[in-house]
């Protein structure tokens, strides 16, 4: 009995000692995703630029790059789906943002993203991981300014511990309008500020590991400004590209195709399409146009080189601080390159008309992506950007959709600079992220049913060049522009706005043999066509209300897809009125 007493006693003096074990480390990934902005397919080295990106191109070397991965062509649609998992259309942002919420406007076109619809920060924030979000936001209504009772959809009430950077969908590099938390704050005032650089000091703070305390995970979304209008980088960045683009654009497409072919980025039967109907030959271009177009160009790669140098500082930092084996990075660009300032390209002001002469621009072509300038390259340069491509942003052509997916994860993916072939749609990344942080998008939440999530993680893909892809089949509707993947088969149609959408056009292509979308075979196979036609009917829906709709009055912009376009479309509030809607295909 006294020896049973003493065990007792033992057992209990013992329990202290138990109770201050230390909780074992957590050691899920540090996750990070890297998003650019109308950056092209082929703008990146790894992808076959000619535009230095030695950092990007390191990431992969050491990860993984995918050759079929497909956004919603526009950035606020790709980033809804990013975020939430979900199709644009399903989550209330089927275009950008309303600019006054209306609502009693539930569809597909609300503009906001609705509160039964987790995003990945909402989903690691309550799994544990610290949530730090930094750049463009551009997914809440304009109307909303931040304070208590009018900011339901700014990122801090969308599973952000902490944000910093723009709300709407673009912002001058050198003097950005500013939200910090749930507030506006004045523009930067120090000399040689760059937002990029900015965000990135702000991204390696917060992924400095804190002494003395436990390891938490962390999230970190960092979206870039660049490459989007104004092009903007400091002056020694556009001067290291003298010279390189005054072959025009024409035989920019040729180099960068042979660089594509030759590193198996695409297949070695890839042809270019034709120029793009409207587009100009390089050799068509007086001289003061082709010494003005180039400087254009140059801009833009020392752009995209500057936010290269800032990633590769991120990157040094987890390497020093012994995080990035353990750091899964996710880098992507949000829809293809953009064409929206016309042949003549922005020069003063963005979504203006150009009334500069070539030699009026040539007479200050120093002031190219300065603060003086809110500039925008000429439509052409986007068809380069998006090489081996048709068309380019907002389009339902691969030039508008297809842009360079980098997954980098040392600890997991083991053959690094491997290229994946299967197919990946924007909304497959939360899952995937989710995953990877041993937690899923819950189906419900506080009693309330959660929409649920289209996308399928890919994890598979990161350990395997023969894992199936995640998806076969995936719609795309942008202002009444339309597309379905269906396996190798891909059929689209492009929508004139306000006409009748059963007099739209099918276009029919067989991806596998033609991976850049030259050949309709629409004449060819017409029972596959109706075959895909079909099929996008029932994944319509499926994901969206209604199916299909015109672009709303604010984004009615006629010029948009109108080939022989030479200026920039207008701003929406200075369109004028639209015709009557036409009625709508029945089926």
């Amino acid at each position: 009995m006294r020896h049973a007493m003493v065990s007792l006693a033992l057992l209990f003096l013992a329990q202290p000692c138990l109770a201050a074990k230390p909780a074992a480390e957590d050691r899920r990934p540090n996750i990070v995703v890297i998003l650019l902005d109308d950056v092209g397919y082929s703008d990146i080295g790894s992808f076959g630029s000619e535009i230095r990106t030695p950092a990007i191109d390191a990431i992969a070397a050491g990860g993984l790059r995918y050759n079929r991965f497909d956004t919603k062509a526009v950035c606020s649609p790709t980033r809804a789906a990013l975020m939430t998992g979900r199709n644009p259309q399903t989550v209330r942002m089927a275009d950008l943002p309303a600019t006054k919420l209306d609502t009693s406007d539930f569809t597909r076109d609300r503009g906001e993203l609705p509160q039964n619809a987790q995003t990945i920060a909402q989903v690691l924030q309550r799994a544990g991981y610290a949530t730090h979000g930094y750049g463009k936001w551009h997914l809440a209504p304009e109307s909303e300014d931040g304070s208590a009772g009018n900011n339901a959809s700014w990122p801090m009430q969308r599973g952000f511990d902490q944000f910093y950077g723009f709300f709407l969908g673009w912002t001058d590099q050198y003097r950005p309008n500013l939200i910090e938390g749930n507030r506006r704050i004045p523009a930067p005032d120090t000399a040689g500020y760059h937002f990029s650089t900015d965000i990135t000091d702000h991204a390696i703070a917060a992924l400095t590991p804190k002494p003395d305390q436990p390891r938490q995970p962390m999230f970190v979304y960092l979206a870039y400004g660049a490459g989007h209008a104004p092009i903007q980088a400091p002056r020694q960045y556009a001067d290291a590209y003298a010279g390189v683009y005054e072959k025009g654009w024409d035989a920019l497409r040729e180099e960068r195709l042979a660089r594509m072919k030759q590193m198996g980025i695409v297949p070695a039967n890839t042809v270019l399409p034709p120029r793009n109907p409207g587009d100009r030959a390089w050799s068509d271009l007086t001289d003061a146009e082709k010494k003005v177009f180039a400087r254009f160009m140059a801009v833009y790669a020392g752009f995209i080189t500057h936010t290269d140098e800032q990633i590769g500082r991120l990157v040094a930092h987890l390497k020093q601080t012994g995080q990035y084996d353990n750091t899964l990075i996710v880098f992507f660009s949000d829809n293809g390159a953009a064409s929206e300032a016309g042949q003549k390209g922005s020069f003063e002001q963005l979504y203006r008309p150009n009334t500069l002469t070539p030699e009026q621009m040539l007479a200050r072509l120093d002031e190219l992506g300065t603060v003086k300038t809110q500039s925008e390259y000429q439509r052409p340069w986007a068809m380069a950007g998006v090489t081996p491509f048709r068309r380019y942003k907002l389009w339902p052509h691969l030039g508008g959709v297809r842009t360079p997916l980098i997954v980098s994860w040392p600890k997991v993916i083991h053959d690094g600079g491997a290229i994946r072939k299967q197919y990946v749609d924007v909304v497959d990344i939360a899952p995937t992220l989710a995953a990877a942080a041993d937690t899923s998008f819950p189906t419900s939440l506080d009693g309330r049913a959660e929409i649920p999530v289209a996308g399928k993680s890919i994890d598979a893909s990161f350990r395997s060049a023969n894992a199936p892809s995640a998806r076969t089949v995936q719609f795309f509707e942008l202002r009444g522009n339309r597309a379905i993947t269906s396996g190798k088969w891909r059929a689209l149609a492009v929508h004139k706005q306000l006409a009748d959408f059963a007099t739209d056009r099918w276009e029919l292509y067989d991806t596998e043999n033609d991976f850049s979308e030259t050949t309709d075979l629409a004449d060819r196979y017409p029972k596959k066509l109706e075959e895909l036609k079909a099929l996008w009917w029932s994944e319509a829906r499926k994901y969206s209300t209604p199916p299909l709709a015109e672009a709303p009055e604010r984004f009615r912009v006629r010029e948009r897809f109108d080939d022989s376009a030479d200026r920039a479309p207008m701003p929406p509030h200075l369109v004028p009125p639209p015709e009557p809607t036409a009625t709508k295909e029945s089926n």
